[in-house]
């Protein structure tokens, strides 16, 4: 996985927006509102997970070059 894809995926900036984005939809379409809680909160518990492996990915490699 290259360095850019890794950088993206551990944004903060994305994972808010794709809640948003998944939010409105849910919305859009009637969606209740302890699901449309539910589906925001499991998508920034999967950010937060991406983001904590992409970090710790990152350390490790740094600590091979030395």
């Amino acid at each position: 996985m290259n360095e850019e894809f890794k950088r993206k995926l551990s944004s903060r900036k994305l994972w808010m927006a794709l809640a948003a984005f998944i939010t409105s939809v849910l919305v859009l379409f009637g969606t209740d509102g302890d699901t449309i809680t539910n589906v925001t909160a499991m998508i920034m518990a999967l950010g937060s997970v991406v983001g904590y492996i992409v970090a710790e990915a990152y350390v490790d490699g740094a600590r091979e070059k030395f």
